[in-house]
């Protein structure tokens, strides 16, 4: 069995929990935090795409409306 420790947050954030447990269908608020985490691994690995070096696209004034 793993050791179990007790974080502080905030209202607002338990519900936001408590509505992603409900959606995912998951037992308990550390699944919803470890489901939480993996999603953003996923984004930080796919951001970076095949070109990582590549400078962030910037739109030139002419291609905007107005």
């Amino acid at each position: 069995m793993s050791v179990r420790t007790t974080i502080q947050v905030d209202q607002e954030t338990v519900a936001m929990l408590e509505k992603l447990k409900r959606e995912w269908r998951v037992r308990s608020y550390a699944q919803v935090v470890k489901q939480l985490v993996r999603e953003v691994k996923v984004l930080e690995t796919s951001e970076k795409g095949s070109l990582p070096k590549m400078k962030r696209f910037q739109r030139d004034k002419s291609d905007r409306f107005g």
